[in-house]
């Protein structure tokens, strides 16, 4: 396997990051002829499927091995590692001791799926893993071995939920190596960020992870030449008040890839310093606020709520003009007033509460839409954030300045090798390989799927809808099933579980509400007669034990309401059942006035066929045009990432999100 990227022991390396510069178009030309050539051989299964019978030798061996000669074993390994490198006989050596002391630790030894997946991000790919094959145990293969030769690593994971629990329960794995573990989340003080990077594994999320690096390229200002870098790296570490905290991007190993490659990458991050007190910055946002809000649709502008655009209309403009004539000096020039009014519109029409964002403690907090979870200390930039914050009557904060940028496509190229792994990585398998020319490869299950797939139903309105899934949740109950019901906002969770409640049906709720509470959620979700109604927080990551009973009864049932964004965050919450060979089913219940449908604006030959080919195919036809309408917007939020992309490397002007970090 000459072609796979090479990782080399953290103490031979003069780079503690990979250096992206500029390609001409014939290197560029040169660099696609290549991958072409080489993408299909890193995907074959095949060529993983090889070293399978030499780790299952090695473990035949180990086994027989007393816990202090298997010690020497992991001591004699790492020696060789450092010595040898990573060659295909000593990957599979080390590949079997990390299952056999996975065994001995866990009681959980490394099914062939596992394996595979392991080598398959060793040798620098995306492993496709269905949900619920073990893919936390499955990251401890390559961040293992990649550490045990010297290879600082790095485990990057979508929340910090996440980030805790798989750090805590593979720590035993990684202790029996005599590897040092830690995680880096939200609530990690400086000093303790700075010592567990120095850790062999850290478990870390992409936001805190890029936020510490542009700290880092902060402290570290603008040198960019290797050696200036390393040396300048050096002599600040040895300084007792240093501030830098990453040891450099070595390896890294991407839990959902998708989503932190891709969904996220449509929000570059920059980091910012202290407040810029301005006195007239709430007197200019209220302002435009009250012009804003005295404009009329059709009239002075058109709005696209489905693809959260507005623009003036020529009247509108005149007419904005016009309404801040006799404003302060602020509001000098035409596209400094139509810009200001803009953003107070877009805050007015396009974000709404319990959906885009949540009032916590007095404050505007930003709801991921990706994962359904509150983004900390972030906020909207170029003031749509302090209009949004005027908006509701909560305190105004302060615009803060720009310290630092950059793209997560930017940051994740920099890793000297980077990996991952994901349960729905096919429809954007060929933007990961354009942009950071990782191949997908496919893992066959270990156990064989019992999902039943119940079906699906598209009811008149959201009352109806929610009706029927009101009587389905009730007669599944009685049942003695365990529920869990997707939602697509906090807003449309709390009405059903209102609903429930009238009912006399006791609902959990779990959405960025209740995110301190999640653990409890989610231990409970599975129990017999368990209703749990979510929103995307239940979808990665969250891995529902079922009791015997639930088991007994067809386990999981899980109900999709709304058609999400991309189709893989609706198969992530599918994939909430039916676990490891467990029973579960699947049911779509939608409307057709969700917002899928209510944003999809049909050509003139569909809509005159809407209204037979409607009573002819009924209700699949109406899943037709929202599956249509996804792929739409999934096509549109590609175009706005490759675009991110070609403006980050034209101009490295990066900004979507301001983040505040304490």
């Amino acid at each position: 396997m000459s072609d796979r990227p090479v990782l080399q022991p953290r103490s031979t390396l003069l780079r503690p990051e990979r250096r992206l510069d500029k390609r001409s178009a014939m290197e560029r030309l040169q660099r696609y002829l290549s991958g072409w050539a080489s993408r299909p051989l890193r995907q074959r299964l095949g060529r993983y499927r090889g070293f399978l019978p030499l780790i299952h030798s090695f473990s035949a061996q180990l086994e027989a091995l007393s816990e202090a000669q298997l010690q020497v074993q992991v001591s004699l390994l790492k020696q060789r590692l450092m010595l040898e490198g990573f060659n295909d006989r000593l990957v599979c050596e080390a590949f079997a001791i990390v299952r056999e002391v996975a065994g001995r630790t866990l009681g959980m030894r490394h099914f062939d799926s596992q394996l595979l997946g392991g080598l398959v991000m060793f040798h620098g790919n995306i492993a496709e893993m269905q949900t619920g094959e073990g893919k936390t145990l499955t990251a401890t293969l390559p961040a293992a071995v990649a550490a045990l030769g010297g290879v600082s690593t790095h485990v990057i994971t979508v929340n910090d939920y996440l980030t805790e629990r798989d750090a805590e329960e593979m720590t035993p794995v990684y202790q029996a190596l005599g590897l040092t573990v830690g995680s880096i989340i939200n609530s990690r003080s400086l000093p303790e960020r700075q010592l567990i990077y120095g850790y062999d594994v850290v478990y870390c999320t992409n936001n805190e992870l890029v936020f510490d690096y542009l700290k880092d390229s902060i402290q570290l200002g603008e040198s960019s030449h290797p050696l200036h870098l390393y040396a300048e790296r050096l002599q600040k570490a040895e300084a007792a008040d240093s501030q830098l905290m990453l040891q450099g991007l070595h390896y890294a190993v991407v839990d959902e890839a998708d989503s932190v490659l891709m969904d996220e990458a449509r929000t570059p991050l920059i980091i910012s310093g202290p407040e810029v007190h301005h006195p007239q910055q709430e007197r200019l946002c209220r302002e435009a606020i009250e012009v804003a809000a005295s404009l009329v649709e059709e009239d002075d502008y058109k709005l696209e709520k489905g693809k959260r655009q507005l623009s003036f209309t020529l009247s509108g403009e005149e007419r904005v003009l016009a309404l801040t004539a006799e404003y302060g000096k602020h509001w000098v020039g035409k596209v400094r007033k139509l810009e200001l009014v803009h953003q107070a519109l877009t805050a007015l029409l396009l974000f709404e509460r319990d959906h885009h964002y949540l009032i916590q403690d007095g404050k505007v907090q930003i709801v991921d839409e990706h994962t359904g979870r509150v983004m900390a200390d972030r906020t909207w930039e170029r003031g749509l954030h302090q209009m949004i914050e005027l908006k509701e009557g909560v305190e105004m904060t302060s615009p803060r300045e720009t310290l630092a940028k950059i793209s997560y496509q930017r940051f994740f190229r920099m890793y000297r090798l980077l990996s991952g792994m994901t349960g729905t990585g096919s429809e954007v398998a060929d933007e990961l390989w354009t942009v950071y020319h990782l191949p997908l490869v496919k893992i066959p299950t270990h156990r064989k799927s019992l999902r039943l797939r119940v079906g699906s139903k598209v009811c008149r309105d959201a009352h109806e809808k929610w009706r029927t899934v009101a009587d389905r949740v009730q007669n599944l109950q009685q049942q003695g099933c365990s529920v869990l019901v997707g939602t697509h906002s906090v807003a449309r969770s709390e009405e059903l579980a209102e609903l429930l409640e009238e009912r006399g049906l006791s609902a959990q709720i779990l959405n960025a509400r209740q995110d301190s509470e999640e653990a409890d959620i989610v231990a409970r979700a599975g129990q017999t007669g368990q209703i749990t109604v979510a929103t995307n927080m239940a979808g990665r990551g969250t891995d529902i034990k079922l009791s015997d009973e639930v088991k007994a009864h067809g386990g999981l049932y899980v109900i999709l309401t709304e058609f999400h964004e991309a189709s893989r965050i609706d198969r992530q919450l599918e994939g909430r059942c039916a676990r490891q060979g467990d029973p579960g089913s699947f049911e779509v219940i939608v409307a057709r006035d969700d917002f899928l449908l209510a944003q999809d604006r049909p050509g003139f030959w569909d809509r005159m066929m809407n209204r037979p080919l409607q009573l002819l195919l009924g209700g699949q036809y109406d899943l037709y045009r929202m599956r249509r309408a996804q792929k739409r917007l999934e096509k549109r939020h590609e175009k706005m990432r490759y675009e991110l992309l070609e403006t980050d490397e034209r101009q490295g002007e990066l900004m979507s999100f301001v983040a505040k970090r304490v």
